[in-house]
């Protein structure tokens, strides 16, 4: 059984006492409130080595593998050498006390914290070179490094914690957190670090209720908390060099050992007065010491029960929903007819009748490694490999590429890179939340309560609808909504199938909702909702439609996997899958459009047009029933002519990047796609970094559709303004869009009288935006007299109207050749003369 050893040591007298282990962990070293500091080399039991020559009141010490430095009560930081545990150097001075130290992982900067409000950041290599973190109210207390070194986190005496990002020549602020820890004062014995998890994604500090709560980097969201350990203020906390383990010492006279995992107590310790305490970087002992200026340093810190916990490689920070731990579903499975490991087939062929081995016998074992010996270090004998081939062992390839070539497996399969399932409209965890829908009716969003979910659906007309919320024991993590119901589903977990739950709005019987599991073994990867069809895709790569009240109307193979997403509207489905690989290593994506209760293919495994790189990021009919995507480059297309077999092409409608609000760099955002209705663009303006929304729900802003033809540019040397010109010319290319698109409804629908009147509209709007293009070109002069008629010749009227108003502008500006031949044109399109290619 392992034992835990206590060596307890008398480091300084009686006062706070800190403590720093260098990198390698071979020495500890300790600086109170006398004027000696004490450097103990690890295993060792001997006396420490003392260095004389330092200030009295240390109040903090810092240690790299070279060297280490110590902030004193006034001002002074000083640098020690481990190689002769002598003074060095004073690296910097401040004007009040020091309060914190911190040496980046390479070594390279010292952060100094003071009761000034300045952080320094002094380069060790050069002490004239320093920073400043300078956006603080109030002074620091505490500061930690990220285990890479890109970031810095400084607790500060107003209860605020600043995130610096370090990447860049100059210090930048990118996140302030605040009402996580609590106001205190510099000198007051109470932690309020904020301490990084080894793997760099999350960081915990203690609260103002003594709990630890953790603090993701990617979002910023509260995670796990380890809570209900101590009954006093945490004076200390560290974790293990793996991140499994968590020591907290708190005010309550208690030292916990806390599991990373489960955020669970699995060892108490009594001590009191604990100041500091550090976990060895590579071994199972920790230090701490004691207001009474004693250093205690435990070895087999951590008992046999629970030591495996220390043996394992680097463990995640505890998150509530960790994006590592989570699989999309896509998986892809090894290859049934995979390269076998050579040893296995050729231990699979010995024993057969006509073997070389049978047939030779055991003393003739040519596979035996002492068939050849090299008895007399001549080098002609060399290793052989599973394959009976000679090893590269004689070459030096420890590091190839940046790569470690002994970790690399024997065969490195190729895979492609696929396209990853998602759910259009619904977002990630953040902290405990997430949105599963969000477009025009409203919005679902669900809650984790560790047990269980709470699932709220809230709608922006609430004169119509009603908000509801109900507690989910399923676990749903997909949702659509419409004007008919909301529908959601559960994922496959453990012997529990996956399912799929439809609540309808307004039902005239008792009996209104709907509940039907998927066979086992079967996950749903995307849901869609329309007006008629309830539509599914799985990981087994069907689609599943059932009818709005739970009748199944439809199962069948999707042709391109795995499958990405899906979407409908009224009697269409659109799904989306991965096709063939492209040149760029990645699968080309495939749509297919079927009208469900014909059953009709209009488009089949067709491919969405994105550029290299860029990747869908929602999919969705528009209100007039036309599929649209908008993809990760902020493009939003929409797709002309679905409706005929062949016919079909993606065309942009808005480019976001070509905004006006972007121009110059002014505004840093991006633009989440919630809809297209209304011949414009709504979305969701996303701040900054931030690819997601987040609560609390965040307004619609709407965009006019700006098909990007053309950029503008400066004035031409004949004062043509070319702004005017493009703009003319978009509002021409976008006009004649939206009339094709509903052309094609009205030619494929039993049209309303509303709808051609709109029909009729839209072809008199293509002709006024080419009237105005034509008045641009008779004003600038003769020489543009051919461009001027073939923009007459691209009017839609067939009366005659427009024609007329295209000549009298002609003679408006004088242009008489011109309106001569626009005369002529009319005369041949009134005769039906006109040139029809």
């Amino acid at each position: 059984m392992t034992t835990i050893t206590q060596n307890r040591k008398s480091a300084d007298p009686a006062g706070p006492t800190s403590l720093a282990y260098t990198r390698d962990g071979k020495r500890l070293i300790t600086a109170g409130s006398n004027n000696v500091i004490r450097v103990y080399t690890t295993g060792s039991s001997g006396e420490p080595i003392n260095i004389d020559e330092c200030s009295d009141s240390n109040l903090a010490v810092a240690a790299s593998n070279d060297f280490f430095i110590v902030g004193s009560e006034d001002g002074a930081v000083s640098q020690y050498s481990l190689q002769t545990y002598a003074f060095d150097r004073l690296l910097t001075r401040c004007t009040l006390p020091i309060r914190d130290l911190a040496i980046s992982p390479d070594g390279r900067w010292a952060a100094v914290a003071s009761d000034e409000l300045e952080v320094k950041l002094v380069d060790t290599e050069d002490m004239t070179n320093t920073m400043t973190l300078s956006e603080q109210r109030k002074s620091p207390k505490h500061l930690s490094f990220h285990p890479s070194g890109s970031h810095i986190a400084v607790s500060c005496t107003d209860g605020t914690i600043y995130i610096y990002s370090l990447s860049t020549e100059t210090p930048q602020l990118i996140k302030k957190v605040d009402g996580l820890i609590r106001a205190l004062e510099a000198d007051v014995e109470i932690c309020s670090s904020a301490v990084w998890h080894p793997d760099g994604r999350a960081f915990a500090a203690p609260t103002a209720t003594r709990d630890i709560q953790v603090m993701s980097r990617n979002d910023w969201e509260r995670q796990r908390s380890f809570s209900g350990g101590h009954m006093g203020d945490i004076i200390a906390m560290a974790w293990s060099p793996n991140g499994a383990l968590l020591a907290t010492a708190g005010a309550d006279r208690k030292i916990l050992l806390w599991e990373t995992l489960t955020q669970k107590i699995i060892a108490r310790y009594d001590y009191p007065g604990v100041s500091n305490i550090k976990w060895h970087p590579h071994e199972n002992i920790v230090s701490f010491t004691s207001l009474d200026g004693e250093l205690f340093i435990y070895t087999n810190f951590v008992t046999e029960v629970n030591a495996s916990l220390l043996d394992k490689s680097l463990q995640p920070a505890p998150f509530i929903h960790d994006p590592l731990s989570e699989t999309s579903g896509n998986a892809r499975k090894p290859l049934a007819n995979g390269v076998k490991d050579a040893a296995e087939v050729r231990a699979r062929r010995r024993g057969t009748p006509d073997s070389l081995d049978d047939i030779l016998g055991p003393d003739m074992d040519v596979d035996g490694d002492d068939f050849v010996d090299d008895d007399d270090g001549a080098g002609y004998f060399e290793g052989v490999n599973g394959n009976g081939k000679r090893t590269n062992d004689h070459l030096d390839l420890d590091d190839v590429d940046g790569f470690d070539v002994k970790r690399r497996t024997r065969h490195n399969t190729w895979q492609p890179k696929i396209h990853n399932p998602f759910q259009p409209s619904s977002t990630p965890w953040r902290g405990n939340r997430r949105y599963l829908c969000l477009n025009l009716i409203g919005f679902v969003w669900t809650v984790d309560q560790d047990a269980h979910h709470t699932v709220t659906v809230e709608f922006y007309d609430r004169e119509y609808y009603r908000d509801f919320h109900f507690t989910d024991p399923y676990l749903y993590d997909k949702a659509c909504l419409n004007e008919n119901g909301t529908l959601f589903s559960c994922p496959l977990a453990d012997e529990n199938p996956a399912m799929i739950f439809y609540r309808p709005h307004e039902t005239w019987t008792a009996r209104s909702d709907w509940r039907t599991p998927l066979p086992a073994g079967e996950d749903i990867t995307s849901i869609s909702l329309s007006d008629s069809f309830v539509v599914a895709t799985t990981s087994k790569n069907y689609v599943r439609i059932y009818t709005l009240y739970g009748t199944p109307f439809r199962v069948y193979r999707q042709k391109s996997s795995p499958t990405v997403t899906c979407t409908s509207w009224r009697d269409y489905v659109l799904t989306l899958g991965n096709g063939p690989v492209g040149g760029d290593g990645s699968t080309q994506l495939l749509y297919t459009i079927e009208n469900i209760k014909r059953d009709e293919v209009c488009q089949s495994e067709d491919t969405v047009a994105l550029t290299e790189g860029a990747e869908v990021k929602s999919l969705f009919f528009s209100d007039n029933g036309d599929p649209c995507i908008y993809d990760s480059t902020g493009v939003l297309l929409i797709l002309q002519h679905w409706r005929s077999p062949g016919q079909a092409r993606w065309v942009p409608l808005l480019d976001t990047r070509l905004l006006d609000r972007l121009a110059g760099g002014r505004k840093e955002e991006s633009y989440w796609p919630v809809a297209v209705a209304q011949d414009k663009f709504h979305c969701i303006i996303l701040k900054g970094g931030d690819r997601y929304p987040y609560f609390p729900r965040p307004l619609l802003t709407e965009f006019e559709f700006k098909v990007p033809c053309s950029t503008t540019g400066p004035e031409e040397e004949d004062g043509t303004a070319p702004n005017e010109v493009s703009r003319l010319e978009e509002t021409f290319v976008r006009n004649s869009l939206l009339y094709s698109l509903l052309e094609d409804q009205v030619s494929a629908t039993n049209a309303t009288q509303a709808q051609r009147t709109d029909l009729k509209r839209r072809e008199v709007e293509i002709d006024k935006s080419l009237l105005q293009l034509l008045n641009v070109e008779c004003r600038e002069g003769e020489d543009r007299g051919m461009k001027a008629l073939e923009i007459v010749g691209l009017l839609q009227d067939r009366s005659g109207k427009m024609l007329e108003a295209a000549g009298k502008v002609a003679s408006r500006y004088e242009r008489t050749v011109l309106q001569e031949k626009i005369g002529e044109l009319a005369e041949k399109r009134l005769m039906g003369l006109e040139d029809e290619d």
